[in-house]
């Protein structure tokens, strides 16, 4: 996040081209855009599952929006998050019930629902006439927010709250961290499960609708756009592949970070294919910086050196 904020502060001034309130409302839109989607991801990862279902979800979630919220988008918005509660009960109970890995069953969930966009879509683009509403939503808010950003950011601030205080929190480390000790110690695994993939599905859809109401139109085929952009996110963000760490304000870090990454590309005019590479650069760097091996040998060398410090003021005080 540092190193992000430091580029965006100096490299657009070395280039002629000035940063301001415009640009962090741009970085907070793109949060907006795909933020609650890296939190969706997150939570799974934190569990030790991947949901790649999130892509086609966030594009039914759109569909559905716009097509259900004509005369309201609350009926919409609520109508996206139904469909993604089903949808993430009915994966959640396969990996749950059966015991397996969720990326088979995610995989095909992603492929049911973007196919399942694209029938909704008459496989075509959805205009949402209501021009107002994606106003509202987008109308800036001292600058820098939107009630798009603050939706989003608000829905962070409630699930860091719930992890941090909840014994679902603890209980979502455990099985991530090793799901046959949580077995013995008596945590409901399958409820861990399903609560999270029912979760992601509901953030998927959410998700999808504010990006659909901000564009005023849905496009049933957008690819693994949110799902690049939120697995990058979360990496960055410090959750572990392997299951058992992360945090929500680490995921909000690393969503903030790569958004603003993007911001300071886009306004340097850099090509997509330099982008990819630092992008890519950055991901692995912090990749192997937070490998498991290397982060032990840290704490060893850390330990190791403070505790030559201790010996060596113990000694000057005998001195």
């Amino acid at each position: 996040m540092a190193a992000t904020l430091m580029a965006l502060l100096v490299l657009p001034p070395l280039n002629g081209a000035t940063v301001g309130t415009y640009n962090l409302y741009n970085i907070l839109q793109l949060v907006a855009d795909y933020g609650l989607v890296a939190l969706a991801l997150g939570i799974t990862m934190i569990a030790r599952e991947y949901d790649i279902s999130t892509a086609g979800m966030y594009a039914v979630g759109g569909v559905v929006a716009v097509t259900a919220g004509i005369e309201s988008p609350v009926l919409g918005l609520l109508t996206a998050v139904g469909i993604g509660i089903i949808s993430g009960a009915v994966q959640g109970a396969a990996v749950a019930g059966l015991r397996m890995s969720s990326v088979p069953v995610a995989l095909g969930g992603y492929l049911t629902l973007s196919g399942l966009a694209r029938v909704l879509a008459g496989d075509r683009v959805v205009p949402y006439a209501n021009f107002d509403v994606g106003a509202f939503f987008d109308a800036s808010i001292l600058g820098v927010f939107s009630i798009r950003s603050l939706i989003v950011l608000g829905t962070f601030a409630i699930a860091a709250i719930f992890l941090s205080f909840t014994t679902f929190g603890i209980e979502l480390r455990a099985v991530g961290g090793d799901r046959r000790g949580a077995r013995t110690a008596g945590v409901p695994v399958n409820r861990v499960l399903l609560i999270c993939l029912i979760v992601s599905g509901a953030l998927s859809a959410l998700n999808g609708g504010l990006a659909a109401y901000s564009l005023s139109s849905a496009n049933p085929n957008l690819g693994l756009a949110p799902l690049i952009f939120g697995t990058i996110a979360v990496l960055l963000g410090g959750v572990a592949l392997s299951g058992g760490r992360g945090s929500v304000l680490g995921i909000l870090a690393g969503v903030a970070a790569y958004a603003t990454l993007r911001e300071t590309l886009a306004i340097l005019g850099t090509p997509d294919w330099l982008g990819n590479l630092v992008t890519g650069g950055l991901l692995l760097a912090v990749t192997i910086a937070t490998a498991p091996d290397i982060a032990r040998s840290l704490t060893i060398s850390r330990s190791r050196w403070q505790a030559a410090r201790e010996r060596q003021r113990v000694g000057q005080a005998t001195t």
